[in-house]
């Protein structure tokens, strides 16, 4: 197993746990870094910088790196569709200590009001709103017996009140929106992998060219651990060609691909176990 360096300091919780989970997987590949680049089509450089932490590897090479692997590429990409999430908050909003929001033990000293006024404001808040228009009415200037002094107190505790609102509403508005979008990313992929398709073939012919109704490709690459309606496509032309894929579930598992093995070497093709344009020509035909 390789001895993989540290981090780079500073770097966003959610891209590390993606780089770790990158690093266990090629790992668990037992392939080298040639090896892998020439699995997955990226080069050995594009390889050292995602899995060093200092880019951010495209969507369809870490769906690559998945297959390679024989990981679940939709847990994968629930952790890449966090990250790059995080890091598109980070090109567009300062991520200074102070936009933190303060623990909630914490207690407030509401009888100064110039130490609620000073831990306030945020990098990119607003200035505080003026006393005058923080106030739901006009207070007086002064009242008789000193009341002016108290008045001038009031006002600077709703300005800082109103501080304080504003502080509360941008902390979340730059906190909340990454992680309400993770957890709706992350809650619809789970979602959409536990529900069942169900696929059926429909046969029909067109152009000379056998179709089931999932799909019309005839050029679309498939292998093993691939999903989707192309692959529900596959398995019902090699249901018409008298060759058992295992089930119409959409899933290209080991059955299927012997599936294709087997088709591959009836139409006389290269025996790969993977489908390109021969094998749909020859399906399809």
């Amino acid at each position: 197993m390789a001895r993989w360096r540290e981090l780079p300091a500073g770097l966003d919780p959610a891209v590390a746990r993606l780089v770790v989970r990158l690093r266990e997987l090629k790992d668990l590949s037992g392939r080298t870094l040639q090896k892998l680049a020439a699995d997955t089509g990226y080069s050995v450089s594009s390889w050292e910088r995602y899995l060093s932490g200092r880019a951010l590897p495209p969507r369809e090479a870490v769906e690559a790196l998945a297959r390679t692997a024989g990981a679940d590429a939709v847990r994968l990409l629930v952790l890449y569709d966090a990250a790059a999430e995080a890091q598109r908050r980070g090109k567009q909003t300062p991520a200074p200590s102070a936009a933190e929001p303060a623990p909630a033990n914490v207690d407030v000293d509401v009888d100064v009001p110039e130490k609620q006024a000073a831990a306030q404001p945020l990098p990119d808040e607003p200035e505080p709103l003026p006393a005058e228009s923080a106030s739901p009415a006009p207070l007086p200037a002064r009242e008789p017996g000193g009341a002016g002094g108290r008045g001038s107190l009031w006002r600077t505790a709703l300005a800082a009140a109103a501080g304080a609102a504003v502080g509360v509403v941008v902390t979340l508005l730059v906190v909340s929106p990454g992680r309400t979008s993770t957890a709706a990313t992350a809650a619809q992929l789970q979602s959409e992998a536990a529900k069942p398709v169900v696929y059926t073939c429909t046969y029909s012919r067109k152009g000379g060219l056998w179709y089931a109704g999932n799909s019309t490709t005839t050029s679309q690459r498939l292998v093993v651990d691939m999903s989707g309606p192309d692959v529900a496509e596959l398995q019902c032309l090699l249901q018409r060609a008298g060759i058992t894929p295992g089930g119409i579930d959409g899933n290209f598992g080991p059955l299927t691909e012997a599936a294709v093995i087997q088709a591959q070497k009836t139409y006389h093709l290269d025996v790969d176990g993977q489908v390109g344009p021969h094998t749909w020509a020859a399906l399809r035909g």
